[in-house]
């Protein structure tokens, strides 16, 4: 029987066990079924890390974290994890090859994806000029002009960060309206560098070997296409969060999920589920940064650890 069992191995996972491990608990284990690391691993360079100082990869960056995390005790198990299911006080953690695990508590931390618009050019260029942070990116553009694809309130906030730091952020959204909430739409209409083009979609980006240096956009009307001479083109067309973990068997859900699929938590990263935490990108209102993962972790591991010894008086 585990004391706890880790669903995903990125930054919000390895921390999680890093706690559980050093917190206390005696058997835990951190379910992932390639290298541990997470998305992090493919960004080609890191400035926003605290304590980070220097050019640095996203692989640089997670390289020492597995080593510091089973220093303490954690194991990797690098297997797929098909489901994970309660039966009583009991988890049921199903590996892809049938094989059963049972754990007193569960931290899932299976994290997102961000969906792709699907323009020419766009997985070619992705790491070289198009990128789905801001936050993590932007810098690399200032006093430069960028595209921001999309329409919601993540592709709308991205587009007002961006707007602070490039001289010309092109607002590029397939419809006449956005879908984001009131004020924000004000705000970016009331953003004098920012420039929107509605009714039209990306249709390719294009570089050279160094990256991105332009994108085309065709009106959905007219069938004009616009060349906007960017270095940077940001997608902000939603997420695809990994919780099929948590489906079970019938169809249902194991736990409270919102209409994104997100899973609900509170500020402890408890789920609507006793013993049942999520962390990281995969929960509701994620920042979707490697720090904040991490901390996500932390705590929610922290709690696991009190549930644990309060439940079953380890």
């Amino acid at each position: 029987m585990l004391d706890c069992a880790i669903i995903g191995g990125g930054p919000a996972g390895l921390t999680a066990g890093l706690y559980a491990t050093r917190g206390g608990l005696e058997n835990v284990v951190m379910f992932e079924k390639g290298l541990p690391g997470g998305q992090i691993t493919q960004s080609s360079e890191i400035e926003n890390y605290p304590g980070v100082v220097g050019d640095i990869t996203g692989m640089d960056l997670m390289q020492p974290w597995p080593e510091q995390c089973m220093k303490f005790g954690l194991k990797h198990e690098m297997v797929e994890v098909k489901r994970v299911s309660k039966d009583g006080d009991t988890f049921k953690i199903l590996r892809a090859n049938g094989d059963i695990d049972e754990a007193r508590s569960v931290i899932v931390c299976t994290g997102s994806v961000p969906r792709r618009a699907g323009f020419k050019g766009e997985d070619e260029f992705f790491g070289r000029g198009v990128s789905t942070c801001a936050t993590c990116d932007g810098f690399f553009y200032k006093g430069k002009e960028v595209a921001v694809i999309g329409g919601g309130d993540t592709a709308l906030e991205e587009a007002l960060y961006l707007s602070k730091i490039c001289t010309k952020v092109y607002l590029v959204h397939r419809r006449d309206k956005f879908r984001a909430a009131p004020n924000t739409v004000k705000r970016v209409e009331n953003t004098p560098n920012i420039e929107l083009i509605l009714n039209s979609v990306p249709q390719e980006v294009y570089g050279d070997t160094m990256g991105v240096t332009g994108l085309k956009v065709k009106n959905r009307e007219n069938g004009e296409t616009t060349d906007l001479p960017v270095p940077g083109v940001f997608v902000f067309v939603g997420n695809n969060v990994n919780n099929e973990v948590l489906k079970q068997e019938d169809g249902s859900w194991l736990c409270e999920l919102n209409d994104q699929g997100q899973v609900v938590v509170n500020l402890k990263m408890e789920t609507s589920v006793e013993g049942l935490y999520a962390a990281g990108d995969l929960r509701i209102d994620a920042p979707k940064q490697v720090v904040c993962a991490a901390g996500d972790g932390a705590t929610a591991a922290i709690n696991a650890i009190g549930y644990v010894d309060e439940k079953f008086g380890n």
